[in-house]
């Protein structure tokens, strides 16, 4: 079976996140017939080891996830004019993203299965589960049965991305608190009453927003202001909600309705952190409580700021040991594709594999990988680069065989 042969088997069968038992069971169906050993484990993960069949190699493991952004509804896929790219008919999401990954990671498995004469040290792989929502099937794996150290993580948009580090993501929250509210029209002459909205404005406008560093022109570390929330809000939720036929936007219907002769004692910012590097993490999140303190100084008799962070997912940071990088550019070279060893400034089970350790003690360490070229993922426009599928097969492939030498 060729390797697109294989894609659209699997693309065609919906896998919702949590509602992947189709697509695992026809992956169970394709190993059993290849004399391959797969197995689910508790949290219905799939799990792919193939052992080693020489001595002094090591394993290498392939990671995808078999969840896609969309619902149980039939999934139509169709060939674009050019027969170039594999799409739908516009009335759903493809799920390239991560069907792609999972087809050329089943595919090796196959071609292993039946190249025995391919010396290796070993081929684990994991199919997981819920990537798109709340990345449970990655956190309920057993890392303490795995065997490998160098992680493929074959999750990225672009044929050649060799991705060496990922931001991590903290969450930020500050509260500005007043000491006197009052009535906007008795009280409002009255200096000391300081209005919560106003002030939390002004300290927005000295916090850091947007990149903060960057490094051979990829942004290493950012912070964005994620919502403002400030003024009787309660008040107009409560007649919101009161509200027969609620229209959108809310946000729009929500604010007419707020409590305008309040001086408010309560506002709330709330904003997103990403980093790859922990030392400019700090040195942001200092920048942030540093100007929480200037307030809190100014409006001591009058007002407070807190601030708070907390870690949402952990970064992976670039390991010293570029070994994996160097195997990708021979590999790259062997079938004429460019190589771009990069960072990126998002999540990805990467994340948890660089904060976890295997069977023997020892980190992971992970690369997110592009094997496939996929264009408006997780819309009703998605597409993918038919060739880009089968180059990103053989990228896969050379890149086993050169660690494998």
């Amino acid at each position: 079976m060729d390797v697109t042969e294989l894609f659209l088997e699997l693309v065609k069968i919906p896998s919702p996140s949590l509602g992947e038992i189709n697509v695992s069971n026809k992956i169970l169906e394709i190993t059993y017939k290849n004399g391959i050993n797969a197995y689910y484990d508790d949290y219905q993960n799939l799990i792919i080891k193939i052992p080693p069949n020489t001595e002094n190699k090591k394993p290498l493991l392939l990671s995808a996830h078999m969840d896609v952004v969309g619902n149980n509804s039939e999934i139509n896929v169709v060939t674009s004019n050019d027969n170039k790219f594999y799409m739908t008919d516009g009335t759903r999401t493809l799920g390239a993203d991560d069907k792609a990954g999972v087809a050329v990671a089943l595919n090796l498995a196959i071609y292993l299965a039946h190249n025995p004469e391919i010396k290796h040290g070993g081929l684990e792989i994991v199919f997981t589960r819920d990537e798109e929502t709340n990345m449970t099937g990655i956190n309920n794996v057993k890392f303490e049965e795995l065997e490998s150290e160098n992680v493929l993580v074959l999750d990225s948009d672009m044929l050649g991305n060799f991705e060496i580090a990922g931001a991590g993501y903290t969450k930020i929250d500050i509260k500005v608190n007043t000491k006197l509210g009052g009535h906007s029209g008795n009280d409002i002459q009255d200096k000391k009453r300081y209005n919560a909205a106003k002030l939390i404005a002004n300290l927005v406008s000295k916090l850091p927003n947007g990149v903060y560093k960057k490094e051979n022109n990829f942004t290493i570390t950012s912070c964005n202001l994620g919502s403002i929330i400030a003024g009787a809000v309660d008040i107009g939720i409560e007649r919101l909600l009161d509200q027969k036929d609620i229209k959108k936007p809310y946000s729009e219907s929500l604010i007419s309705l707020c409590a305008d002769n309040i001086i408010n004692t309560n506002a709330y910012a709330h904003y997103s952190l990403r980093s790859s590097n922990k030392k400019y993490e700090e040195k942001l999140i200092d920048k942030f409580k540093k100007q929480i303190d200037k307030f809190n100084k100014k409006y001591k008799e009058y007002a407070h700021a807190e601030i708070k962070t907390k870690i949402h997912m952990l970064p992976f940071e670039k390991s010293p040991n570029q070994k994996m990088a160097e195997i990708a550019k021979i590999a790259g070279k062997k079938i004429n594709l460019p190589i771009k060893i990069q960072s990126f400034h998002a999540g990805a089970e990467t994340h948890i594999y660089a904060n976890k350790t295997n069977k023997n003690n020892t980190k992971f360490k992970p690369v997110l990988v592009g094997v496939a070229n996929i264009y408006s993922m997780h819309s009703p426009n998605e597409k993918v680069e038919i060739e880009s599928i089968k180059k990103g097969f053989e990228f896969i492939k050379e890149i086993f065989i050169e660690y494998n030498r």
